[in-house]
């Protein structure tokens, strides 16, 4: 990414642990879902974000934009902290609504069955007061279901009357009602069928053009996150492992996972994915209750060794803005 774009948002040392219900008497476990991330999110792009199912992306996304309280760490939009745990800044988050929102995995259980879709894009408007009126409210509704490609008549209906793909495009108008600068996309097209998840992308991409929109794209599908982001990061067991250009990470990974999840990755030339090596991990993931002291990979790494088991690697940079964090990159051994 250029260094002269602006960073909207800053988030260093978040870590978000969910107590764990049960366990007898004394201290309560937790689940170390996103465990000292640090990250930068510049004005106008997209950051896509992968990894295993369990590996924290939903939980990073929605701590960043504060439906999640985090735990610790600091979290900075645009210059301001709207959360630090060391300064005990706890930012309201109402005006920060109208700036940060989120688009949900699964459109049909994030709608409101008992609302039309008029009323579910129209309570953002309401609550932010942005219509003078009842005549300007009914119009912002139908601009923004035009935007996102339904019809006018489609206000008075209820969710269970759209199709998934409909379904999303009314939780996007949802989330574009407040002219947000920031989206998380949580895995947006999960739950659709393929050839509706390349209308919804495309949808994103021109209104992140004509909005100036920045996103942040979880999703499992590399090529997909590839094709729509600027920047992928990769996650495993709460922690960032790697963060590079998205056709640097797609063409050279360099951290083992990465490696391993871009080994997966179907090729559309068939004697290229013959001749290319499956990468097979062995062993389980590490429970987030109690994750190794070390690297959170160490236990599945082939190039593991002995400091990585007791010294959590640095993420830094190893040149070119691609930051990885790995004992066996630093020392020249991979």
């Amino acid at each position: 990414m250029d260094n002269e774009k602006k960073v909207l948002i800053s988030v260093s040392r978040l870590t978000k642990h969910f107590k764990v219900r049960g366990g007898g008497v004394g201290k309560k476990p937790v689940v170390k879902a996103v465990d000292d991330v640090s990250i930068d999110i510049y004005r106008g792009e997209t950051l896509g974000l992968v990894g295993e199912s369990g590996c924290g992306k939903t939980t990073l996304g929605r701590t960043i934009i504060r439906l999640y309280e985090p735990t610790s760490g600091r979290i900075v939009y645009d210059g301001t902290p709207i959360y630090d745990s060391d300064s005990n800044v706890k930012v309201k988050m109402l005006n920060y609504r109208r700036k940060m929102q989120i688009i949900f995995q699964d459109p049909s259980a994030s709608l409101d069955p008992r609302m039309t879709v008029g009323e579910i894009v129209g309570e953002a408007i309401d609550i932010h007061k942005l219509a003078s009126g009842k005549a300007e409210r009914t119009e912002m509704i139908k601009s923004l279901l035009d935007e996102v490609g339904l019809n006018t008549e489609h206000a008075n209906r209820f969710p269970h009357e759209f199709s998934g793909g409909q379904q999303q495009r009314v939780g996007i108008a949802r989330a574009l009602a407040v002219s947000p600068e920031f989206i998380v996309c949580d895995e947006p097209i999960s739950a659709l069928d393929v050839s509706i998840q390349a209308q919804i992308v495309n949808m994103l991409e021109d209104l992140q053009r004509e909005k100036g929109l920045t996103y942040l794209f979880i999703a499992h599908d590399i090529s997909v996150v590839r094709h729509i982001s600027n920047r992928i990061g990769v996650m495993y067991l709460g922690n960032m492992v790697e963060l590079a250009p998205s056709n640097e990470i797609y063409t050279n990974p360099i951290h083992p996972y990465t490696r391993t999840l871009m080994s997966a990755v179907p090729l559309p030339d068939p004697d290229k994915s013959r001749a290319r090596k499956r990468i097979l991990l062995e062993g389980d993931i590490p429970s987030p209750i109690n994750p190794p002291p070390g690297c959170r990979f160490s236990t599945r790494c082939p190039y593991a060794e002995e400091r990585c088991n007791e010294e959590k690697p640095e993420f830094a940079d190893c040149g070119g803005g691609h930051y990885c964090a790995c004992h066996a990159i630093s020392e020249g051994r991979l």
